[in-house]
């Protein structure tokens, strides 16, 4: 087929998905040792095995179930999968995309809003600080999700060991990261 001849067909969404991440989802032959490896499997509405044969078929609805589901938030792209998959097929970065795609469209699962504010949080921390500030990351959570009293016994002893530090260290290279942060933010509005 000529390249004019392919503009004209629109994408399937695995060869959407290929575009966007390089993986390619149709290597998977359902061995099932990323469900099988996977520590969070048993907590997912869909393991991933299930999530990349889901992807296989192409199907919108499988697809819109999927950007709903929790497994894509509960993933800690810890690359277990990886790891184990005799095909090396990168489920994490597609897991990724999962993300970028359900929040962009507001179609989070409701049981991730914990997830997603914990999320914010540490990017924030790491935006402004350059690095993870650890007593602004737990602020920041705690006001997002309105869970202010929840562990708050804690914080004198976690004091008191020098686990938490008032006051933020900020890197010297900051600009740059904040210059990531922008440039990705940009890059994110526009579509790329």
């Amino acid at each position: 087929m000529s390249a004019s001849h392919e503009s004209h067909h629109p994408l399937t969404l695995s060869g959407e998905l290929r575009l966007e991440t390089g993986v390619i989802i149709n290597k998977c032959y359902q061995c099932g040792k990323c469900s099988a490896g996977c520590p969070v499997a048993e907590e997912m509405d869909y393991p991933p095995s299930l999530v990349m044969r889901m992807l296989q078929t192409d199907d919108p609805k499988h697809y819109e179930k999927l950007l709903r589901s929790m497994s894509i938030w509960l993933c800690v792209s810890c690359e277990m999968c990886l790891t184990r998959c005799p095909m090396e097929i990168d489920i994490p970065t597609i897991m990724d995309n999962l993300r970028q795609k359900s929040y962009k469209a507001k179609k989070t699962n409701p049981q991730a809003k914990k997830i997603i504010a914990f999320h914010k949080s540490f990017l924030d921390s790491i935006n402004i600080t350059g690095r993870l500030y650890e007593m602004g990351l737990i602020v920041d959570y705690k006001m997002r999700t309105g869970a202010m009293m929840q562990d708050v016994l804690i914080a004198p002893k976690m004091f008191v060991k020098g686990k938490l530090n008032p006051v933020p260290e900020f890197i010297k290279g900051r600009k740059k990261v904040a210059a990531i942060f922008n440039r990705v933010q940009k890059d994110n509005k526009e579509g790329k």
